[in-house]
């Protein structure tokens, strides 16, 4: 098979596993997502690496991702400061993240997911946080993980991943949004670090 049509191959397998793991996460009950999101954050809470960050970037789920709801409102209890990603509005492909607490004026992007409104004054390089929880469609036995397909954060993690130099990130994830095997592309960053419900899987 040709090198294109490899790539084409992979992209077909890539959006078939988009669809489906999406899929079974949306039809998880409101009573399977408030659980999983509360032990999401019992994991949390149970690594020393991840409990002792300061400064935490995470997401508001969407479609289905498993809630942060908890785990933010924890971090804020504790004192810790929690960003949020927003899309940069200069630099396509790329995000900024901004200071999030519970009165942040909040606005839906191009995506349709609710991120802060734009003020520079709360924007935090990426290289001053000390960890990125990462969302994420499908994740397999060695780290890999499969993204919406835009590339945000293949792009901000791109430093750690070449250089071991940044945020440490960990993906955040239910148990069914694990598979066995992804087809990877070159600019795919695998996580050394994904939290489930019931796993705290490290490579």
């Amino acid at each position: 098979m040709k090198p294109a049509q490899n790539q084409a191959s992979r992209q077909a397998i890539r959006h078939t596993l988009r669809q489906q793991i999406r899929q079974q996460r949306r039809t998880l009950s409101a009573e399977q997502q408030t659980q999983a999101a509360h032990d999401l954050l019992a994991r949390f809470q149970q690594s020393p690496t991840f409990s002792q960050a300061q400064h935490v970037a995470l997401y508001l789920a969407y479609d289905g991702e498993i809630d942060t709801q908890p785990l933010i409102h924890w971090l804020w209890q504790q004192g810790k400061h929690v960003y949020l990603p927003v899309l940069h509005p200069f630099s396509p492909g790329h995000l900024l993240f901004l200071h999030y607490t519970a009165t942040t004026p909040m606005h839906t992007n191009r995506y349709g997911i609710a991120e802060p409104k734009l003020d520079v004054r709360a924007v935090k390089p990426v290289m001053e946080l000390d960890l990125i929880g990462t969302p994420l469609v499908a994740f397999d036995d060695t780290g890999q993980r499969l993204g919406m397909g835009g590339g945000y954060y293949d792009r901000t993690l791109n430093p750690w991943h070449q250089h071991r130099y940044g945020p440490q990130p960990v993906g955040l994830a239910h148990d069914c949004q694990q598979v066995n095997v992804l087809p990877t592309e070159a600019w795919d960053v695998p996580l050394p670090d994904i939290l489930t419900p019931s796993h705290h899987f490290h490579w």
